[in-house]
């Protein structure tokens, strides 16, 4: 099976870019088998749609707009978050909604799974995380590792979630 984990959200502000960070020290930190492709999907939203006819298992690592407290994680299959209504609070959340309604009218068979957090703050102009995103991170790469059902290895060079922001500043 071909497995793909896309980190969504724009760094450049602030909690919005939790999908696009995981998704790197994910990538920096452990070794899969089955071997598992990890992309920084940033904000191309439609742009993804390809990989559900290539990919068995397809996982998102985004943020979510849901009423709940900053931190709250929700794993998703992609019908259940089809079915939340409310407010998108960024452009890719809307184009993640799209992407998945185009993807089942075009037929694309992939299993489709949403890693997601609420965020604190997605309007600041900044690289980095509210400490309520970092405090649950390890929480977060956890439970991703876990929901992904396959073998992992930690590498014996890891990257802190702090060397990792510091990159991008």
């Amino acid at each position: 099976m071909k497995n793909i984990v896309i980190g969504l959200g724009n760094i450049l502000f602030y909690d919005d870019g939790i999908g696009v960070f995981t998704a790197l020290y994910l990538e920096k930190n452990f070794i899969f088998e089955p071997s598992l492709t990890i992309i920084d999907g940033g904000t191309l939203g439609i742009g993804l749609i390809d990989y559900f006819a290539e990919y068995d298992n397809v996982f998102i690592i985004d943020t979510i707009s849901v009423d709940d407290e900053a931190g709250s994680i929700y794993v998703l299959p992609s019908d259940e978050l089809l079915g939340l209504s409310g407010q998108k609070n960024t452009a890719h959340e809307v184009e993640v909604v799209d992407m998945l309604q185009r993807a089942m009218l075009l037929d694309k068979r992939a299993e489709v799974t949403i890693f997601s957090i609420i965020p604190q703050n997605i309007e600041k102009i900044e690289i980095g995380l509210s400490k309520v995103l970092e405090d649950k991170f390890e929480l977060f790469i956890a439970i991703i590792i876990e929901k992904l059902d396959i073998k992992v290895m930690r590498k014996e060079k890891q990257i802190t979630l702090s060397n990792l922001l510091e990159k991008f500043r």
